[in-house]
């Protein structure tokens, strides 16, 4: 088959040159869509000899999802972050799928830290739609965490990407800021309202889902941590909602 890995990058030179060398089991073709890094990021991918293209930097990364996508010569894209990882068992697995499918859900073996694998808490099979058949490719919705939009049948592999995740609590943090208030613009311009009891519903609603319903609790340190990290992102959302709601009022 013919496939292009396309790796998005913001300053990722911690990242950029394992992700590359294990696309490199699949694919001699990688295009790195690079949102104006300001470290090595480019410099490395570069060096490595795979071809770099510049978008605008962006707080989340569809917009140029989609343009990687239009860069792609061959019939099919895989598309990666940098802290992700290709094996050598998806790689026989991609080799071998049906080419009049639109698309394959592959599942994400979520490493939290570098070092606990989440099988628990909601973290397991996390399905994300990643191999795309550009034949049935219409295009990918420019807002946070959207879905591309394929008119054919969706397959699923069974081999996983690795993704190494959440390895600094402090970029953890920033990265939460930045996402759940484009979420909390969201809501804001759907005039959606919140209160306090909004602020506990939803958190302890989160804690209960990943810690309890989907036991978090059997990942140990690391599933706790990281259940309780993901109720106080959605508690986030809304206290950024009321305060936009509560500017709101006073114009």
């Amino acid at each position: 088959m013919t496939v292009t890995v396309i790796i998005h990058t913001f300053n990722e030179e911690k990242n950029a040159e394992e992700c590359i060398k294990s696309a490199r089991l699949l694919t001699r073709n990688i295009v790195v869509v690079d949102m104006s890094s300001t470290d090595k990021t480019v410099e490395i991918a570069k060096k490595l000899g795979v071809s770099v293209f510049s978008f605008p930097k962006s707080n989340y990364v569809e917009p140029a999802r989609e343009f990687g996508i239009k860069q792609a010569q061959t019939d099919w894209v895989l598309i990666m972050d940098a802290d992700e990882r290709i094996t050598e068992a998806l790689t026989k697995e991609i080799r071998r799928i049906d080419h009049n499918t639109g698309c394959y859900k592959i599942p994400r073996k979520n490493i939290f830290g570098g070092i606990k694998w989440l099988k628990h808490g909601g973290w397991w099979p996390d399905y994300q739609t990643r191999l795309i058949n550009k034949k049935y490719f219409s295009g990918w919705p420019k807002r946070i965490h959207s879905t591309p939009l394929i008119k054919g049948v969706t397959g699923y592999l069974k081999n996983p990407i690795i993704h190494y995740f959440h390895e600094d609590i402090e970029k953890m943090v920033e990265k939460t800021l930045i996402f759940e208030d484009i979420e909390s613009d969201l809501l804001y311009k759907a005039k959606k309202q919140t209160n306090t009891f909004v602020f506990f519903r939803k958190y302890f609603a989160e804690l209960w889902r990943r810690m309890f319903r989907n036991l978090g609790f059997l990942d140990g340190s690391s599933g706790i941590i990281e259940s309780i990290y993901q109720s106080f992102s959605k508690t986030i959302t809304y206290l950024f909602l009321y305060e936009k709601n509560s500017k709101g009022r006073t114009l």
